[in-house]
């Protein structure tokens, strides 16, 4: 009687522990098949797993799970945290970013490793592996997706940049000759009034397009360059002074921070001075309705910034996307080329430099410009106003 007892119980302990690997397999699969859906965004994902954790613990009618990443927290329901707790780290890239946990909203028999069996310390540090290898891919999709974008975009401006030139260089000999008959017409005595207002429109017209086929070989990069020590407070200060007018008829305010001591950029100054123009001039045309244009320089490591942020009205996700795509623009026709963006950013690339832009709608657009420090140390007096 008492052997066939033992045989009893030592056949319901296997069929107890044969149920409790089946709860942690099926876990373990449902977390491995949400893990294969690409299609659902991580918050979704990282929900399910919450979800599934429970049903796999020994009493999973007082069992509820939390997983923390970066901040994010995440629980099932209901949830209540207890004493009664299993965690384990995770880790993608060698560094901890959060913790997978399990609680036991009831007290439960003393086990392994508190309430818990070693089984379940298996589990929990598996599912932590499996989250942790679930952000690892979703974070390198997302940077080759980046990756790619950059590419595309690279191609897409060499293609424009080689066009530009073909383009500018050909425009050039007829511009020339327009804009010298026009100006020596301009030279005749005794040429009626309204003739001489005609031509005078055909030279400015002819200087406006000339100035637009000097933006093209820039942004082609077919004009020539110097690398010098330039100082980046007198490049803000000069630009500043020739588009003072326009900023007081725009309504515009100037917030300034041009620190003492500034490091010299290696630049060109004259094309610095046209990423500078641009970025302000842009700044000003995003508020039409006037408001605070603030510029600040600075060092960040072995680079030079310049920062020029605005309080208009910001740009899109789909306009944040083309601003440097040469010719795009959200003006109105006449109102722009779309080259003003373009050409400040390869004259950044040009020289060896990073620009980073941030808007968003209602809140206005910061735009940050990282330059290499030039040889020499520090350049002439600040401005802090």
């Amino acid at each position: 009687m008492t052997e066939s007892a033992d045989t009893a119980k030592q056949t319901n302990s296997t069929q107890w522990a044969l149920r409790e690997r089946v709860k942690e397999l099926t876990c373990l699969y449902g977390i491995a098949q949400v893990a294969d859906r690409t299609d659902l965004p991580l918050q979704e994902v990282i929900e399910r797993v919450v979800f599934l954790l429970p049903t796999a613990c020994q009493y999973p009618e007082c069992a509820c799970a939390r997983v923390q990443i970066d901040g994010s927290v995440f629980c099932s329901r209901p949830f209540e945290e207890s004493a009664q707790r299993l965690a384990a780290v995770l880790t993608v890239g060698g560094r901890g970013r959060g913790h997978v946990e399990v609680f036991y909203s009831q007290a439960r028999p003393q086990a392994d490793e508190g309430a818990f069996l070693k089984e379940e310390r298996s589990l929990i540090n598996e599912v932590a592996r499996q989250v942790s290898l679930i952000l690892e891919r979703r974070e390198a999709s997302e940077a080759n997706a980046r990756l790619e974008e950059q590419l595309r975009h690279a191609d897409r401006l060499a293609t424009v940049g080689r066009l530009a030139a073909g383009v500018a260089h050909e425009l050039n000999e007829p511009l020339g000759a327009i804009l010298g008959f026009a100006q020596l017409t301009q030279g005749n005595f005794g040429i009626p009034d309204q003739t001489a207002r005609d031509l005078q429109k055909i030279v400015r017209a002819a200087l406006h397009a000339r100035e637009i086929v000097k933006k093209l070989l820039i942004f082609a990069r077919q004009s020539p360059a110097q690398r010098v020590p330039a100082d980046l407070n007198r490049i803000v200060r000069d630009a500043l002074f020739l588009l003072s007018a326009r900023c007081a008829k725009a309504g515009t305010t100037i917030g300034l921070h041009l620190p003492n001591g500034l490091p010299a950029v290696e630049g060109d100054p004259n094309l610095l001075q046209q990423v500078v123009m641009n970025l302000i001039v842009n700044g000003i045309q995003a508020m039409p309705r006037g408001g605070t244009l603030s510029i600040a320089t600075g060092t960040e490591g072995e680079s030079v910034f310049l920062a020029v942020e605005d309080s208009g009205d910001g740009m899109t996700e789909e306009v944040k996307r083309q601003v440097f795509t040469p010719f795009f623009t959200t003006k109105e026709v006449g109102q722009g080329t779309g080259l003003g963006l373009a050409v400040v950013h390869g004259i950044v690339m040009a020289h060896g430099g990073q620009i980073a832009l941030d808007s968003e709608v209602g809140k206005g657009t910061r735009v940050r410009v990282l330059l290499p420090r030039a040889q020499e140390t520090a350049t002439g007096r600040g401005t802090a106003l």
